[in-house]
């Protein structure tokens, strides 16, 4: 029978305190009070946890890993970021490991524990959903600076974030459309909570501010960056009396879904209704119609952030920060023209 080696986060639980405050009792005890020190020693043992080694390895970071954070790997968005990662870590003497998510969430100090159980050096997270207290309790173990954050952020932590101008590709993507004749212009966010969804709007809106453009509520149609909230919001779309006349969506699958559903009910894209996507995946040129959308450089955003991490990982090295958007562009295809006369 193969018995699981403990780890951490069981010494914790055992002595009925944080993994940062076992970590403290290991590398700096003086820090730590003598009855604390004392219920955590005891934990060790009963728990068969191997001190020295793991301990070695948070100092000395021989792990030679990295994790990547992917919320879903499914989804095709993400293809050439991790080769843009893979390239740059390529003989650098690093694997790259890739954990999903979606699949497996990351629980508050299993985040953590990665490090303090000598398995990663550092880490890239394209999550923007993990929780505060995991990443407060990267910081109070003094790991915090070989995290690395890549197209979505947590929004108040002290992160260095690699990602595109999302609000200026939504600007772009509005007036396209106001420069084709569109003034009815409907946006399909991303989901509730998305730092993402934010950016996108706050550009569209100020976007559509700046031109005159009329806002209705039901214009605005929530979202989840998926095919099928595409094809969804085209089903509420059909059932408005007054019907937008070109559509700006939060990512290109959440396009592909729309026209999709649009053309299913009868609906011609661009004569009838134009359709502008986000991100430009490898499909977006190949779709029928091909999609005008904003590309986002994602081979390069992989590349900085696995450059940006690296520097970190060399001890005594400056810790460099980027908080300067990528720029972005419009890429227009067959999916958008002139409004219906």
């Amino acid at each position: 029978m193969i018995t699981k080696t403990a780890t951490i986060q069981d010494v914790a639980r055992a002595a009925k305190v944080s993994a940062s405050t076992v970590s403290r009792v290991l590398t700096n005890p003086s820090l730590v009070s003598e009855q604390t020190r004392e219920v955590v020693h005891v934990a060790i043992r009963s728990t068969g946890y191997r001190v020295n080694q793991a301990a070695r390895n948070l100092r000395m970071q021989r792990a030679s890993a990295v994790l990547v954070l992917v919320p879903n790997l499914g989804k095709p968005f993400y293809s050439r970021i991790l080769a843009g990662i893979s390239e740059e870590f390529a003989g650098s003497g690093y694997a790259v490991l890739i954990t999903d998510t979606e699949s497996d969430p990351i629980q508050d100090s299993a985040f953590a524990g990665y490090f303090l159980d000598g398995r990663i050096d550092g880490a890239i997270s394209l999550d923007g959903q993990l929780s505060s207290n995991a990443l407060r309790e990267c910081v109070d173990l003094g790991v915090g600076e070989r995290i690395v954050f890549l197209c979505e952020w947590v929004e108040g932590e002290a992160f260095p974030v690699i990602s595109s101008d999302n609000a200026q590709g939504a600007c772009l993507a509005i007036r396209h459309l106001h420069e084709l004749g569109h003034r009815k212009v409907a946006h399909i966010t991303g989901p509730d909570g998305n730092v993402l969804t934010t950016a996108r709007r706050e550009g569209m809106a100020s976007e559509r501010s700046k031109l005159g453009l009329p806002a209705r509520p039901e214009w605005i149609i929530r979202g989840d960056f998926s095919l099928e909230s595409g094809r969804d919001a085209a089903a509420k779309i059909l059932e408005m009396e007054d019907r937008p006349t070109a559509v700006f969506c939060s990512a290109d699958m959440v396009a592909f879904g729309l026209i999709s559903g649009l053309q299913a009910a009868g609906l011609r894209v661009p004569e009838d209704i134009s359709v502008v996507g986000f991100d430009d995946i490898e499909m977006s040129e190949f779709y029928v119609p091909a999609l005008t959308t904003i590309r986002q450089d994602r081979h390069k955003l992989g590349r900085i952030a696995a450059q940006v991490l690296l520097a970190r990982l060399v001890p005594g090295a400056d810790s460099p920060r980027t908080e300067v958007p990528l720029p972005v562009e419009l890429v227009v295809r067959s999916s958008t023209a002139p409004p219906p006369t």
